[in-house]
């Protein structure tokens, strides 16, 4: 699908898209906790239907009734067949695959499109100290594992991706670890494992931690927590999404973005004090954010915490006086694409030179020019490309611009809404 983007001014109100982190960790405890779940808000994305699919999988039945609430049955992890399917869901396969490992059935575990490149050889490493026997594709997918997964105090390296731990505290919670602990070293993307702890928590199971490098848990129902009476859980708005509504704000327009919750423990509410460093006209309230362009000013960002935040930073960037500089790039090579390269590959298109230098990038404002650019199949990608034509001297063209129904189905057309107020 080819998607065209005029440079135009935006305006008006938006509700920002439904989380897909928060989706997927609140459907992977409600697989977990026996009885029913009740999900408002819950998310539409290609990563959420994927782990709807999973959970189905796993044993959970789930319906939507009449006021699009999901709701979600489960009896525990008890496969109903030798497959799943984790989509393209980065979090998904290292976040169920632990989940799954619970049960002493054999199951084959596969992706699709980027995640079949991606590494998985933690799971090599780590899950023979738990009584789980696996078998991976040279440390890719598919994975061929089977369980039980038996909790043991283990070390983990959380350099790669804080997605991997955040699997093993759900199953090591689930199945009653009280008195275990992980030890983490040099783990990235805390605010992730901040949000998975609040689900845990709202689900009833209790996790501490000394500073992010010891994790106990508390004394739960074993194996799974249970409760007759239905639970209730609503997904957040999304950070990841609403930042690249955010930039659209500051660099074309003046809009109004609802539905997300500013004491959220999100990684990529950070984009709140990138935008106040270029200088955005930033207005935060409880229930809506306001933000209108004024001039913007370059600007230095550490991203190693929230590395999705690259691609709308590199579009607002673009549109400020002066050269940018961006940490974290380290964290960008095992995404949907190598987010650094297809970075400074797209967006040199339409006229903006970016550096790598080690683990920084230095993006040159600059303007913007007509173009056509690749997704590169990663949904950031074609956002952040839709976002910096608002400022173009000319249509742009994005290439595989479907790429999007992965994490915002809705995004091209809300972008549309808010040229069109």
């Amino acid at each position: 699908m080819i998607v065209r983007v005029k440079p135009g001014k935006v305006s008006g109100n938006i509700y920002a898209p439904a989380s897909k982190s928060s989706m997927q960790r609140a459907c992977a405890a409600a697989l977990l906790r026996t009885g029913t779940t009740v999900i408002k808000n819950p998310g539409i994305s290609n990563d959420d239907k994927a782990a709807l699919d999973v959970i189905q999988k796993l044993g959970a039945t789930y319906t939507f009734d009449e006021q699009n609430e999901l709701v979600i049955f489960s009896t525990g992890v008890n496969p109903v067949g030798e497959e799943m399917n984790c989509g393209e869901s980065g979090l998904g396969i290292r976040m169920f695959t632990p989940i799954a490992a619970l049960s002493k059935q054999a199951i084959t575990i596969h992706g699709t499109g980027s995640l079949l490149t991606r590494p998985m050889d933690f799971f090599d490493d780590i899950f023979p100290q738990l009584g789980v026997s696996i078998q991976s594709n040279a440390g890719k997918l598919p994975l061929h594992i089977q369980g039980p997964l038996v909790p043991a105090d283990i070390e983990v390296d959380g350099s790669l991706s804080s997605q991997f731990l955040t699997g093993l505290l759900m199953a090591y919670a689930a199945a009653g670890a009280e008195g275990v602990t992980i030890k983490v070293k040099d783990l990235k993307s805390k605010p992730y494992i901040d949000l998975t702890l609040k689900v845990l928590n709202n689900f009833g199971w209790q996790v501490t931690h000394d500073d992010y490098t010891n994790f106990y848990f508390g004394p739960n129902l074993s194996p799974y927590t249970s409760n007759r009476t239905p639970y209730t859980y609503t997904v957040e708005g999304d950070w990841s999404g609403a930042a690249f509504l955010l930039v659209a704000g500051a660099i074309a327009g003046d809009i109004v973005v609802e539905g997300l919750d500013v004491f959220s423990t999100q990684a990529d509410k950070a984009i709140l004090q990138a935008l106040s460093d270029a200088g955005a006209g930033l207005s935060v309230q409880e229930k809506q954010i306001e933000i209108r362009n004024l001039p913007l000013k370059a600007f230095h960002f550490n991203a190693t915490d929230c590395p999705d935040l690259f691609p709308p930073l590199v579009a607002l960037a673009a549109c400020c006086s002066g050269t940018t500089a961006i940490e974290g790039v380290s964290r960008l090579a095992h995404k949907e694409s190598d987010r650094g390269l297809t970075l400074q590959q797209e967006f040199a298109k339409l006229g903006i030179e970016i550096n790598l230098q080690g683990d920084l990038m230095l993006i040159k404002g600059g303007s913007i020019k007509a173009g056509t650019v690749h997704s590169r199949h990663d949904h950031r990608i074609a956002m952040a490309c839709a976002v910096a034509a608002l400022r173009a001297n000319g249509e742009v063209l994005i290439e595989e611009a479907q790429a999007v129904n992965k994490s915002y189905p809705n995004f091209f057309e809300h972008l549309i809404k808010l040229t069109l107020d």
